[in-house]
C-alpha cells in the first residue's frame, strides 16, 4: 500500500471529495485505486474562519511500484510503514517465577497485558479497588467529601488517567508504532473505533470505566493473576556493599494480612502519587533522583467563549467538537508557564489522596458536553526550589505536600478548593462573588485570594502569563474566569533511573516504569513504556534461558530505548495527562 500524507478537504467536504484528491495526487486512473484507509485526520484551524481536514490515508493501488516511481517529489507519497506489533519472546515453561507488576494504570495494564500475551502470566498488585468500586469512593468524596486514601482519582484500577480527558495521544518519539498497539487494544476492549485516525483522540471516564474492565478481564483469561486492595509495602531486595542489589520480591499487605511473594522480575508502574512507596524503595536503597515538575491552578472559562475564539463562525459544528488550547509563554523571571491537561466541556474535580490536603485535576466524558473548558495553567519548578532537608532526592515530594496543605486550610479546612477570579488574581485583591463562571469542582470551592498558595515566584510568572495568553484566546484573561486551587499531580517528583534494559541502574530485576518513574506523561505515554518494558522483562527471561525469543522481534536490537524518554517528557510545555 502506498502512504498520502497532507491531503487538505473543507470542512464540509463531499465523501466523495477525499478519494478524488487521491486520484489527481497519484495522477492515476481512478479505476487503479482500490480501497482508501484513512490513517489520520488532522484539522488545520489557522484560519479559523476556513478550518480545513488534512488527511493521511493508506491506498490500495494498481501497479504500485510505477506510481511509486511516477509520484513527483513533494508530493507526499511513499510506501506505507508496517504499524502492526511483532512479539519478541514466547515464555516456554521453563520460568520457575512469575514476573510481579505493581499498580494498575495505563502503564502496568500493558505492561501485564503484553505480558500476559507473551504467556509469562504477570501478577499484577493493585492497593486500590477494581475501577467500578473505585468510581464509587471518588463520587463519594466529589459528593460528600468522604476520602478514602486507598481508593480515589490516583489509587485504583485506571490510574489517574481514568479520572480525566482521556487523552490518547503524545509527544512522544514511537518509532516501532507502539502507540498504535496501545490504540488497537483499546479498540478491542470497546473503545469507538475513530481513536484509530482523529489526530487527537480521546475516550473519557465513563468508556475508559468499561475498557479497563475488559482489558483485565483479558489478562487474566491469558493466565494472569490481579489482586485488589493489595499493597506493596516493602521490597525484597539483596544488597551488596557497594549499594548495588538484586531484587527477589516484595512484601504486601491485604486485610491486614502480610506475605511474602517471590520474583527476579518486579515491574514498579507505581503512578505519579504514591509517595509512601517511593519512600519505602529509597530506603530500600533503590536509586532515586529528583526530577522536575509544574505546580499551578485550573482554569475555568464558558466552553463556548473558546469554540468562537478558535473557531470563528464555525463554533459549535459537531464535526469539530468542543474546542481545545494549548498555551506556553516564558516570564521574565526565567519561568516557564503553559496550559497542561486541558478539558473540554469537562469538570475541575478533586484529586487528593491523602487526609488534610487539596489537589485539582480535570476531567471529560468523552461527549464534551459539560458548561465549562478547564486546564491547568502550570508553573514549571526544579530541585533547586525544593525545599533543603533530609529528604534528598524526596524534598520534591515534601514541597507538593505543602502547597496542598496550605489549599486544604485556605479552603476552610473541608475539601473545598480555594478559588480566585482572574480579575482579583491580577489585581492582587481576595474575591467575594463569582461572575458568570460558574464552578464544576465539587465538593465546593472557597472565594479567597490565592497569593499565598504557591510560591511568589509562580504567581508572578502567573500574572505575567495571563494576559499575555488573552492575546491569544480572545477573553481567556476574562475578570470572571475562576482560578482554582491547586494542581500539583503534574508529574512525578522523582525519577527510578533505569539502564538500557529498562532496569533500575543499582537494583538488577527491578524494572521501574511509566508516569511515577519519571518516563512518561500522560495516558498513551505511559502505555507505551508499559509495552517497552514488557519486552524488556521477556528479554530477560530470554537472557536466562526461561523463554524463546521470537523472529522479527526487534526489541534486542535497540538496547537504548529504556532510556530515550528519560529526559523529562512529561515535564514539557504541551504534554498531556
Amino acid at each position: 500500500m502506498l502512504r498520502l500524507t497532507d491531503i487538505k478537504l473543507p470542512l464540509d467536504h463531499a465523501p466523495e471529495a477525499l478519494r478524488e484528491a487521491v486520484v489527481r495526487m497519484l495522477g492515476v486512473a481512478a479505476t487503479a485505486v482500490g480501497a482508501i484507509h484513512v490513517f489520520r485526520r488532522g484539522q488545520d484551524a489557522r484560519k479559523k474562519n476556513a478550518i480545513s481536514f488534512l488527511y493521511t490515508v493508506d491506498v490500495e493501488v494498481a501497479d504500485e511500484e510505477r506510481v511509486l516511481k511516477r509520484a513527483k517529489k513533494g508530493n507526499h507519497v511513499a510506501l506505507s510503514p508496517d504499524t502492526s506489533y511483532h512479539f519478541i519472546a514466547r515464555a516456554n515453561g521453563a520460568a520457575t517465577q512469575r514476573p510481579i507488576v505493581v499498580g494498575t494504570g495505563p502503564c502496568g495494564i500493558f505492561t501485564a497485558l503484553v505480558l500476559a500475551q507473551m504467556g509469562f502470566r504477570p501478577i499484577v498488585l493493585e492497593r486500590g479497588k477494581p475501577v467500578r468500586e473505585r468510581t464509587k469512593d471518588t463520587f463519594a468524596f466529589w459528593r460528600k467529601g468522604i476520602l478514602n486514601p486507598e481508593s480515589n482519582v490516583q489509587f485504583g484500577e485506571g490510574g489517574a488517567g481514568t479520572f480525566s480527558d482521556g487523552k490518547l495521544y503524545s509527544q512522544i518519539r514511537d518509532p516501532k508504532h507502539y502507540s498504535r498497539k496501545v490504540l488497537s487494544e483499546f479498540v478491542k476492549a470497546g473503545a469507538p473505533p475513530e481513536i484509530l485516525y482523529v489526530s487527537k483522540p480521546h475516550i473519557g471516564t465513563l468508556k475508559l470505566v468499561r475498557i479497563v474492565e475488559e482489558l483485565r478481564t483479558r489478562i487474566i483469561a491469558l493466565g494472569g493473576e490481579v489482586r485488589f486492595e493489595t499493597k506493596v509495602v516493602d521490597l525484597l531486595r539483596e544488597s551488596a556493599p557497594n549499594g548495588a542489589g538484586r531484587v527477589r520480591g516484595v512484601v504486601v499487605e491485604s486485610g491486614g494480612v502480610r506475605e511474602e511473594l517471590h520474583s527476579d522480575h518486579v515491574v514498579l508502574a507505581l503512578g505519579h502519587s504514591a509517595r509512601d512507596t517511593f519512600r519505602m524503595i529509597h530506603h530500600r536503597g533503590v536509586y532515586v533522583e529528583a526530577k522536575p515538575f509544574s505546580i499551578g491552578f485550573r482554569i475555568e472559562h464558558p466552553q463556548s467563549g473558546i469554540d468562537r475564539a478558535r473557531f470563528g463562525v464555525h463554533a459549535g459544528n459537531p464535526l469539530l467538537g468542543a474546542a481545545d488550547y494549548k498555551l506556553v509563554h516564558h516570564a521574565k523571571n526565567g519561568r516557564a508557564v503553559y496550559s497542561f491537561c486541558m478539558c473540554p466541556g469537562g469538570t475541575v474535580v478533586a484529586a487528593t489522596s491523602e487526609l488534610g490536603r487539596v489537589v485539582t485535576n480535570g476531567m471529560s466524558q468523552y461527549s464534551r458536553k459539560e458548561r465549562n473548558a478547564n486546564s491547568a495553567i502550570v508553573v514549571g519548578i526544579t530541585p533547586e526550589d525544593f525545599p533543603k532537608n533530609d529528604s534528598g532526592p524526596l524534598a520534591g515530594i515534601d514541597l507538593q505536600q505543602e502547597i496542598e496543605a496550605r489549599a486544604f486550610v485556605l479552603g476552610g479546612s473541608t475539601y473545598e478548593a480555594p478559588a480566585q477570579l482572574v480579575g482579583d488574581f491580577l489585581a492582587g485583591r481576595s474575591s467575594g462573588r463569582l461572575g458568570e463562571v460558574i464552578p464544576s469542582y465539587k465538593p465546593g470551592i472557597a472565594l479567597t485570594n490565592l497569593a499565598t498558595a504557591l510560591p511568589s515566584y509562580a504567581i508572578e510568572a502567573m500574572r505575567e502569563a495571563l494576559p499575555v495568553f488573552d492575546k491569544q484566546i480572545e477573553g481567556f484573561a476574562r475578570p470572571d474566569a475562576l482560578l482554582t486551587g491547586v494542581e500539583t499531580r503534574t508529574s512525578s517528583p522523582i525519577r527510578i533511573l533505569r539502564d538500557e534494559a529498562c532496569q533500575s541502574v543499582n537494583t538488577v530485576g527491578l524494572f521501574p516504569a511509566g508516569e511515577g518513574a519519571g518516563y512518561a506523561g500522560g495516558i498513551l505515554s505511559a502505555a507505551v513504556d508499559g509495552i517497552r518494558v514488557a519486552e524488556a522483562v521477556a528479554a530477560s527471561y530470554v537472557a536466562a534461558g526461561e523463554a524463546r525469543a521470537l523472529a522479527g522481534g526487534e526489541a534486542f536490537s535497540d538496547p537504548a530505548s529504556c532510556r530515550a524518554e528519560a529526559n523529562g517528557r512529561s515535564d514539557l510545555p504541551g504534554q498531556t495527562a
